[in-house]
Formats: C-alpha cells, structure tokens, sequence
C-alpha cells in the first residue's frame, strides 16, 4: 500500500477582502510533497507564494480546500489542535530571521520546545548540538544583536529543527543576505535534508538554491507548474 504524502493540497483557494473586491491569490491549486523531498516554490514577488507557504505551516488557513498532513485532513482542526501540530511538525524559517531580540541564541533555539512545556535543562543539550552543527556552539550565549545576519540565520534554522520536525518551510531564506552568506545558508539546508531527510520547501528567487532542489514549481495565475 502507497504511503500517503507528507503533504496534500486539494483544489485550493485563498482570496483576500479588499475595497475594490476580493482578490483571489490561489486559484484551485493542488500539490502534493513526499517525505523526504526538497522542492523550490518560486515565481514573481506578489503572486502569492508566502501565502501558500502560510497555509501549509497552518500560519493561515484557505478560504476553500483541503489540507492535508500526513495523510490527514486538517482544514477542519481546532485552533488548539493546530498549535500543537505546527509546533511540534514543522519548523520554519524566515527571511528576517524572527527571532527574540532579548533572548539568547540557545534561549532562541529552544523556544519552540519550551512553548511546549519542556524544560530548559531537558532541551540545553539538544539546542548546543544544534548549534554546533550549523557552526554556531561557541556563540550560544549571544544575543541576535551581537550576530551577523548569516549568524541569526543559522540560530533560526538550529531552531527550526529542536522539535524534530517532518517539514522546515523556508520562506526566502537567503533574500536578506549578502550572496556569500547566501550560499552557505544554501549550503546547510542541503546538508541538514541530506544526513536528516527532513521534508525541505522553500519559497526562492534564488536560481541556484532552486535548482538543487528535487523539484522546482512556480506559481502562476493561482496554481502550481511542474518546472524540468
């Protein structure tokens, strides 16, 4: 028996009230990823690909459609049902890094499992090897303030993982920052995919991080098409 996709998208919609009328971002979209599976969502800015990203990290819901995670369907779940899923499943990671600016790095890096009801000496252990695999276990006691850009990023993706997620959406990861530092955080998002095989979708006008994904798909007039 086939497995069911990490991720399902069925006849999706999404439109947003406006004075002028609603505009309709997603049009009937579907799409589907498996586990394991790197893919690149790109196209022009503004056609809707954050909005798409939001919906499958449960950030925001569509107006039609289904959603469904790991075999089930989860458009019809409680507010509370839906916070546990996101914390605990997907990791995100953000162009402007989102980060706390009055914890430290390992504070920051743990965040998500004391939301959760962990306590700080039960995760310290796993946030400092996480830190230490994305080269930054010598800076866990800094403040974003006193890191780089490239820096910050790296805490936000050690964070992304602490929960052991099945996804990391990564929304334009590399679009705030300078193309050197760029490519590293390239660089670590295929090696973490490659020794975790955690289900990788990032939303990129970056050409290179798009064409070493396992699939690239652009957004145009309200749905997804398969690139070569």
């Amino acid at each position: 028996m086939n497995k069911a996709p990490l991720y399902e998208l069925v006849n999706l919609y999404k439109n947003y009230s406006h004075p002028g009328g609603d505009v309709e971002v997603l049009r009937g979209l579907d799409f589907a990823v498996e586990k394991g599976e790197t893919v690149a969502i790109t196209g022009p800015s503004g056609v809707g690909k954050s909005t798409l990203l939001h919906i499958m990290g449960l950030l925001d819901k569509p107006t039609n459609g289904e959603v469904c995670f790991g075999g089930t369907n989860i458009t019809q779940f409680s507010e509370l049902e839906i916070a546990k899923l996101r914390n605990s499943k997907i990791g995100f990671v953000f162009q402007f890094f989102q980060l706390l600016p009055e914890f430290s790095a390992i504070e920051n890096v743990l965040m998500p499992g004391l939301i959760a009801g962990g306590s700080y000496n039960s995760l310290k252990k796993k946030g400092l090897e996480l830190l230490d695999a994305v080269g930054l276990g010598h800076r866990h006691k800094h403040r974003p303030g006193e890191l780089s850009g490239g820096e910050q990023q790296r805490v936000a993706i050690a964070r992304s993982l602490i929960m052991g997620p099945d996804v990391i959406l990564a929304d334009e990861p590399t679009g705030n920052l300078d193309p050197e530092t760029g490519d590293e955080i390239e660089a670590l998002l295929r090696k973490l995919n490659d020794s975790s095989k955690t289900t990788l979708v990032v939303v990129t006008h970056k050409e290179s991080l798009s064409m070493s994904m396992d699939r690239r798909v652009t957004l145009h007039a309200g749905r997804l098409v398969e690139l070569q």
